[in-house]
């Protein structure tokens, strides 16, 4: 894929969710390694990586996390791996690592099928260093 680089991890979510964006600026303010990036899965750079990987291209349910030339998770393994990833006090939540997927990907649906009313009504005004991370 275009320009990525191998050592960051790259964060693809549903850039038309307020509740997503509510999360992408979290993990911004958190990422103090400097470590994601972000691209919505509408964009151009989303989309190739959906296309690439033979996934659908118009369901913006599920949360991405891609390491080029690595792998790639979804949904509650996803959201486990970037607490691990950010480390400190939310690597607490990479302990949940032992439940069945099967139990927190039903979790992770239920919210998902939720966020709209989740939404709050902020949009996401990145810094320019911030607005660095994020791929159209």
């Amino acid at each position: 894929m275009q320009n990525t680089d191998p050592t960051k991890y790259y964060v693809l979510y549903d850039g038309d969710c307020g509740f997503c964006n509510f999360w992408v600026q979290w993990i911004l303010e958190k990422d103090e390694k400097d470590r994601f990036m972000f691209a919505s899965l509408q964009s151009p750079f989303g989309q190739e990586f959906l296309k690439e990987r033979g996934l659908e291209t118009q369901d913006f349910n599920t949360l991405y996390l891609w390491k080029p030339q690595g792998f790639y998770l979804v949904k509650s393994k996803a959201v486990v791996e970037i607490a691990k990833i950010l480390g400190g006090t939310y690597g607490f939540l990479a302990r949940l690592n032992f439940l069945p997927v099967a139990l927190t990907d039903v979790i992770y649906d239920k919210i998902a099928a939720n966020r709209q009313k989740l939404a709050t009504e902020s949009c996401l005004l990145p810094t320019p260093e911030q607005r660095k991370k994020i791929i159209s």
